[in-house]
């Protein structure tokens, strides 16, 4: 059964994702990115471990991730892995990006990667979230913070 949408966005927005996805298809950026493909290796309270993969559309001539497009990855995935295992229809609220670094430590170019993303700390209305870029062999690739809080 599809989830109900929610009042303040138009019928369609985005469908409910299929099992073991992140996000269903319709949601611009998350289109792009091609975030409807991506599994989803753990999802709890507060962190989410997903295997991303790299589309033709964010990849530099080399390549590479375009590091551009890195901390769109990191946005995206933070902004779930604060909703994940909390309840987010009733009342909700929406998260604004007050503050992002990215650290990259070697170029993303596996088709495959992994992106581990943990609340390190959530206080009132603002959350910190890390963001791990990993290869297939487990190396950091690129490492993000971000700063959100609910509007």
């Amino acid at each position: 059964m599809a989830e109900a949408e929610p009042e303040d966005l138009p019928p369609g927005f985005w469908g409910p994702p299929e099992p073991g996805k992140l996000v269903g298809r319709g949601h611009a950026v998350g289109d792009f990115l091609e975030a409807y493909e991506w599994d989803v290796l753990e999802k709890e309270l507060g962190h989410v471990r997903v295997r991303a993969h790299l589309p033709q559309q964010v990849k530099n001539p080399r390549g590479q991730l375009f590091g551009g497009f890195t901390p769109t990855y990191v946005d995206f995935i933070a902004l779930h892995t604060c909703r994940a295992g909390r309840d987010s229809r009733p009342g909700r609220t929406w998260l604004a990006t007050m503050n992002m670094r990215v650290d990259y430590y070697a170029p993303i170019t596996s088709d495959n990667f992994e992106m581990d993303c943990r609340v390190v700390n959530h206080r009132g209305s603002t959350f910190w979230i890390e963001t791990r870029f990993l290869d297939p062999e487990g190396s950091l690739l690129a490492w993000a913070y971000t700063t959100f809080k609910e509007v």
